[in-house]
């Protein structure tokens, strides 16, 4: 643990927290890829087989717990509660989000660090995971106009991979034959993928004016 990880646990965490604020306080998705949210709810079943197998530390558990929880949670949110439920933008929301699915899985077992079901599972979500936010983008350019909870949320996703990549970068230096060149290709893609909602974010910021994205 090292700060520049502490604080992409706790802006990930952040970012939970203002999804959930936004659809438990206002009873409201709208901005709110589903296909996204069913993605990441993939990645963390898919990355989290060990947690009740392999322990590491009680926090290490229970922010497993909590993604866990929140990623469904949010899912059932937007599908199932009868108010949250009629803001869900169907006719925007129309990313094929389960055809990066499979491309993800036969990637995994083509590279990989060791042929075991567990790791394949895990390097399928770090895969998946660099990819999950492209209907959530793909939504809000087609919508243009967001909210601030939706734009902080985004933002706080992209702000979570940048501290992680900064982590990998002080680990390499300071810990002997830290390399895992899987995790940091699929980050900086992932991390590419928010280039262009962070200029915009920081552009309405500067100029205090409300967050839109080109069409």
């Amino acid at each position: 643990m090292n700060i520049f990880r502490l604080a992409g646990d706790m802006t990930h965490l952040a970012s939970v927290l203002v999804l959930l604020l936004k659809i438990h306080t206002i009873k409201s998705c709208a901005g709110i890829s589903l296909k996204t949210q069913e993605l990441f709810a993939i990645v963390f079943a898919a990355r989290y087989l060990d947690i009740f197998t392999d322990y590491i530390s009680l926090y290490n558990t229970i922010m497993k717990l909590i993604f866990l929880g929140s990623s469904f949670s949010i899912v059932w949110y937007i599908r199932r509660h009868k108010i949250v439920r009629r803001s869900y933008d169907r006719d925007h929301d129309t990313f094929r989000h389960l055809f990066l699915v499979l491309p993800c899985f036969l990637l995994a077992l083509v590279l990989h660090d060791k042929f075991t079901f567990k790791e394949i599972m895990w390097t399928f979500s770090i895969f998946l995971e660099a990819v999950a936010i492209l209907p959530q983008l793909v939504l809000l350019q087609r919508t243009r106009n967001i909210d601030n909870l939706t734009g902080q949320y985004v933002f706080l996703l992209g702000a979570y991979r940048g501290l992680y990549i900064l982590n990998w970068i002080y680990r390499y230096f300071t810990e002997p034959h830290y390399i895992h060149w899987i995790t940091w290709i699929a980050g900086l893609v992932q991390t590419a993928l928010y280039a262009d909602f962070f200029y915009y974010y920081f552009q309405s910021w500067k100029n205090n004016v409300k967050l839109e994205l080109p069409a």
